[in-house]
C-alpha cells in the first residue's frame, strides 16, 4: 500500500489543551508515523505519513481533536515521504 506524507496545520483554540498528546495517541492507534509540534502563531503543525485511508480517519479526528479543543480550520497538503519510524510530540526549545 502507498505511503502519504501530509503536512498538517490546526488552527483555533488547539494550545492547552493536550492536542499534542491526543494526537500522538490517535496517530499511535492508526499507526501512523511522523511529528506534532506548537507553533508560534498558535496553531500546531503535523506531518503525518501512513496510507490515504488512515490519513483521511486522521484528518477526521484533527478537525474534532480532544474534548477541550476548539478546532476552527485544518489544512493539508502533500509532502514528500520521509519514512518516519513512529509519531512522535516535539516540544518548544
Amino acid at each position: 500500500m502507498e505511503k502519504l506524507n501530509y503536512q498538517i496545520k490546526v488552527t483555533g483554540k488547539v494550545q492547552g489543551v493536550f492536542y499534542r498528546a491526543s494526537t500522538k495517541a490517535v496517530a499511535d492507534q492508526l499507526g501512523i508515523k511522523g511529528t506534532v509540534k506548537n507553533m508560534p502563531d498558535g496553531s500546531v503543525e503535523i506531518v503525518a505519513e501512513g496510507s490515504s485511508i488512515l490519513l483521511a480517519m486522521f484528518l477526521d479526528w484533527c478537525a474534532e481533536g480532544p474534548e477541550k479543543a476548539q478546532v476552527e480550520k485544518v489544512d493539508h497538503r502533500e509532502g514528500e515521504v520521509q519514512n518516519f519510524i513512529n509519531f512522535e510530540v516535539i516540544k518548544k526549545h
